[in-house]
């Protein structure tokens, strides 16, 4: 294949689509331009685990992950392999509340307890059985969000990239249990992975059912981005039909004739609770698959945030601006934010039948590339 062409299959398979051939080929590209001149394969990138051993987080299991591109991030293992810190280059990417990283909490799960170890990040996954605010009715007391976040990964696996034998993909896996005596008992087994020299975050997730009854379930990939990606000016990208949270503040930032997708300056209106909320009937392109994202045009960058419609059909933007904490999330979703008793009451509930697995994949890109960053931005208008 001539460089031509190999250019081509780029552009027409996104990193998300990679045949397995495409992939075969750049890493022998890869491995050709640096034979001979690497030792020890941590010297372009890798995941490297550690245990925090101060502050709050001590005794936390943690594993960076560097793509070997200027995109590095912290995976949270005893956090159910959430994701903290994450950079490009310089540039912070991730909002991190004052809380910061902490230990699991299992038992966190009731009323606003969540509020308590949200450390923020670049993602907190919320389930998996519910999404949405507190609530009780006759099928139990659930607290906001959901528990999973406070579980810890058993680690399954750890592939390391090894770029002389021809290895760039890297990737780790564990698996993290919401379960009790009786049910519901759900699994979810997490491989994030990436490929050495492209600057790609890639997740997939399988979440079964291990009891011998139905379980509901509900999931929310809560992508927490901040200064200085998020910042003055900073558009917030999505597509599909929106509406804004009932009560509230909500509407004084989602309602027609605002520029909601402009980030504003900090504002007083979101000084401790004040925060704005809309759910999105997110846009899929032909292929079934829905982007939403940020480009801030003074950083030259942007990050492009690409799931399945038919796996996440929803995505919330929530906007929070106060002084200090300023941040907007984009979040992929199984249902808008009604919580269990509502969706079941709309008969919009998820099941898994007992041993039956649910399958989700997502991909975070960083474009800062002339040329790609123009060609995601014009597909994006």
């Amino acid at each position: 294949m001539d460089n031509v062409k190999w250019i081509t299959c780029l552009t027409e398979y996104p990193p998300f689509h990679y045949p397995f051939y495409i992939i075969h080929l750049l890493t022998t590209l890869a491995q050709q331009s640096w034979l001979d001149k690497v030792s020890n394969p941590a010297q372009i990138g890798g995941i490297e685990t550690s245990i925090l051993d101060n502050g709050t987080g001590r005794g936390t299991r943690i594993a960076w992950i560097n793509t070997g591109t200027g995109l590095r991030y912290k995976v949270v293992i005893d956090r159910a392999m959430d994701i903290a810190d994450a950079f490009f280059n310089q540039h912070s990417l991730a909002w991190l509340s004052h809380t910061g990283i902490t230990p699991p909490q299992p038992f966190s799960d009731k009323g606003a307890d969540w509020l308590r170890t949200f450390g923020g990040g670049l993602l907190t996954t919320c389930g998996l059985s519910h999404v949405g605010g507190p609530e009780q009715d006759a099928f139990g007391e659930r607290g906001l969000h959901g528990q999973i976040s406070n579980s810890p990964a058993e680690i399954e696996s750890i592939i390391q990239p090894d770029p002389l034998r021809g290895q760039l993909e890297m990737s780790i896996t564990g698996r993290i249990k919401e379960t009790k005596i009786f049910g519901p008992s759900l699994e979810l087994r997490r491989t994030i992975s990436g490929t050495l020299g492209q600057p790609f975050i890639r997740i997939h997730d399988e979440v079964i059912n291990r009891a011998n009854t139905p379980a509901p379930h509900m999931l929310l990939y809560h992508f927490n981005f901040g200064w200085p990606l998020v910042d003055e000016g900073t558009d917030i990208i999505w597509k599909g039909d929106w509406q804004a949270r009932e009560g509230g503040i909500n509407s004084d930032i989602f309602h027609e004739g605002n520029d909601f997708r402009k980030c504003p300056a900090p504002l007083d209106s979101h000084s401790g609770t004040g925060e704005a909320v809309a759910s999105i009937d997110a846009d899929p392109d032909s292929s079934g698959q829905c982007t939403a994202g940020l480009h801030n045009a003074q950083l030259g960058m942007a990050v492009a945030l690409r799931f399945r419609k038919d796996q996440l059909p929803w995505l919330i933007n929530w906007q929070h601006w106060g002084k200090g904490e300023y941040v907007t999330g984009l979040e992929p979703t199984t249902n808008p934010l009604v919580g269990q008793a509502k969706a079941r009451e709309m008969n919009e509930l998820l099941f898994l039948a007992p041993g039956e697995t649910r399958y989700y994949d997502l991909e975070l890109e960083i474009l800062h590339e002339k040329a790609t960053l123009n060609d995601f931005l014009t597909k994006q208008q």
